[in-house]
């Protein structure tokens, strides 16, 4: 059986020299030496790579004119639809006869708007939609403009889905496409078919238009430089966001560990670790002081730990994902150990780093390795099986135009995984803006959120590549195939609680996917389900209006019931669930108190580096 991870040695005695204060066995990076191989004979294909280097830079050249999308697999899907669309006359006449009905409902609402009677009632209310929600789209012609639109966007809807014998993977990515053309042509982004815009032309004598194009020019004149959008200046890391106190207490390759000063005269006796994503900047649970989860965890007498991951360069190409396992939470708890000998930590993962951590947590289960107290996972998913509309972009095509690219670079760059999280929300997340801000002069106003959100990262080649073709293609970790050290991982052996967070409108890690970490394990299992999205649902602080969530707890031998019925059974309750997670963790921890440890352990090799945040979260 094949070791996972293997592969070509990775060092940067740059780096370590960085951290000498730190034990030497934590930094390097190496990975075992492949086997021999074979010897060279008559069909030998080791000497060709040229030949495949010259395909890879085909593509990757080809996906800097598609924005990294596959044309091939679109191509297929398209092909796969019209085929079966042709073959299907019942589907055809289905939707001849829906085109026909809808023109003639439309038709006499429009005659009766001709001449002044009260129109029938609508085939699509326009308030339903946000585009079109404000009052002056119910006057004609607006009106009749928003109707026929959202007319057509239903016909295309129903031409699009539903085509007998389709792939549904296929069908999902000829509906996306058509569903962003629609989204392009929709009157709301038009300046002399949006009321919105018309009024405020007049009212303002068109210096809004002239506005508009001076926040164009500023946001195209960022995004050439390389500048974050305007607004950032607001948020700086370490003055504005990420604030609350501590120290680096220990730094490698990859991470920097943050201990955060205590803030009450005791505290809990197992402290915290939260592993985030590496797709994104951590401080996103340290953002404002008046919601930073970090922040609110230390003053409920928590001793808190965070991993700091390090921006990847095109140096850092070969790293691999059981990199950042060793090198994250593994080398993470090593530092724990050290600086507060003998106590469990409650593990927090969010996202990928939630993933990570219950990969951690499954391998160390298999060694007999008790270190955790808790086991806790916000938005991530462990069965990738059904990833929500992220699947869009995951295919074999799809991913070797992506490997392609990253190959060239040596890296996933930021501004690609930007793009593909906009494609998914391009009402919200690009038509609006553009209406607000260009055609309606207006700056959308920032927050810390948003500038987070601007400060993103890159991923290794190789690591991005191994997470991406072994979680979401081959989804070896909900079939107990990961390998780790030689051994699966599975999730079935992880013995301690676990609290697992999802979100209402999560277009990441939807929550029903997030649910089947029921059907995984074995140990009991405490789901909370809570509004808001991937980011904001977790970003829920005490007092917030507006949130609510549900919760259960599940123990190991409950009968499993379906996501659905689970909802159907649940009822909300209204807050934040920071506080439930609050009394979970208080349910889970030893009852006595201790004082709070210092930070860092200068006697064994873990002395305060840097004030929080770190170095490697101001990494470009």
């Amino acid at each position: 059986m094949l070791r996972c991870g293997v592969g070509a040695q990775w060092t940067d005695p740059a780096r370590v020299a960085d951290a000498p204060d730190q034990p030497a066995e934590a930094h390097p990076m190496t990975h075992p030496a492949s086997p021999p191989a074979p010897a060279t004979h008559i069909d030998d294909d080791t000497g060709f790579e040229a030949f495949r280097a010259l395909d890879r830079t085909r593509i990757a050249l080809t996906a800097q004119a598609t924005g990294g999308l596959s044309p091939t697999a679109l191509g297929l899907a398209f092909f796969d639809w019209g085929m079966h669309l042709a073959a299907a006359p019942g589907k055809c006449m289905e939707l001849a006869w829906r085109a026909s009905r809808r023109a003639m409902r439309f038709q006499a609402q429009l005659a009766a708007s001709s001449v002044g009677r009260d129109p029938p009632p609508h085939v699509v209310a326009p308030g339903n939609d946000p585009r079109f929600a404000a009052p002056a789209w119910h006057t004609p012609p607006f009106e009749l403009w928003a109707q026929s639109f959202l007319l057509a966007e239903q016909w295309w809807h129903d031409l699009t889905h539903d085509v007998p014998g389709v792939a549904p993977h296929h069908q999902d990515m000829v509906a996306f496409t058509v569903r962003q053309l629609l989204d392009m042509a929709s009157p709301s982004n038009l300046p002399f078919m949006n009321p919105e815009v018309i009024d405020k032309t007049r009212e303002s004598f068109g210096t809004n238009l002239i506005h508009g194009f001076q926040n164009w020019a500023e946001d195209m004149s960022r995004t050439a430089t390389g500048r974050p959008p305007a607004g950032t200046e607001a948020f700086a890391v370490g003055r504005d966001v990420a604030v609350t106190p501590g120290q680096v207490v220990y730094r490698n390759a990859l991470i920097e560990l943050i201990q955060y000063a205590p803030a009450t005269d005791t505290v809990a006796a197992e402290p915290i670790l939260i592993v985030p994503a590496w797709i994104m900047k951590y401080y996103i649970l340290d953002l404002s002081p008046q919601n930073s989860l970090i922040r609110w965890l230390v003053a409920q007498g928590h001793t808190v730990f965070c991993i700091s991951w390090r921006n990847p360069g095109p140096e850092d190409r070969d790293i691999a994902f059981d990199d950042y396992r060793r090198l994250g939470p593994m080398a993470a708890l090593d530092a724990i150990a050290a600086i507060m000998p003998g106590r469990r930590v409650h593990g927090a993962g969010y996202c990928l780093g939630g993933t990570l951590l219950a990969i951690a947590a499954a391998a160390m289960a298999r060694t007999g390795d008790d270190r955790l107290a808790s086991l806790t996972l916000l938005a991530a998913q462990m069965d990738f099986s059904e990833p929500g509309e992220l699947a869009l972009f995951i295919d074999h095509s799809q991913l070797h135009m992506l490997e392609s690219m990253m190959w060239n670079r040596g890296y996933l760059s930021a501004d690609q995984m930007a793009g593909a999280f906009q494609l998914l929300r391009t009402t919200d997340l690009v038509w609006s803006r553009l209406v607000h801000d260009y055609l309606m002069g207006e700056r959308s106003r920032m927050n810390d959120l948003m500038a987070w959100n601007a400060d993103s990262t890159r991923m290794p080649y190789r690591m991005h590549a191994e997470y991406l073709r072994r979680l979401y293609v081959d989804n070896e970790l909900a079939a107990c195939r990961f390998m780790v050290d030689g051994r699966p991982a599975v999730i079935q052996n992880i013995r301690v609680p676990i609290f697992t967070v999802a979100t209402e409108r999560d277009h990441v890690a939807p929550w029903r996917s997030v649910y089947k970490i029921h059907y995984l394990s074995d140990t009991d299992v405490t789901f909370v389900l809570t509004s808001g999205g991937h980011n904001a649902g977790i970003v829920s602080e005490p007092g917030r209006p507006h949130r609510h969530y549900r919760v259960v707890l599940k123990r190991a031998a409950d009968p499993c019931i379906s996501p659905d019925e689970w909802m159907a059974a649940t009822a909300p309750k209204p807050g934040s669930w920071w506080t439930e997670w609050a009394g979970w963790l208080a349910t889970h921890s030893a009852a006595e108190r201790m004082a709070p440890p210092a930070l860092g352990a200068p006697a064994k090799g873990y002395a305060p580096l840097a004030a929080a945040p770190g170095t490697y979260v101001h990494q470009r």
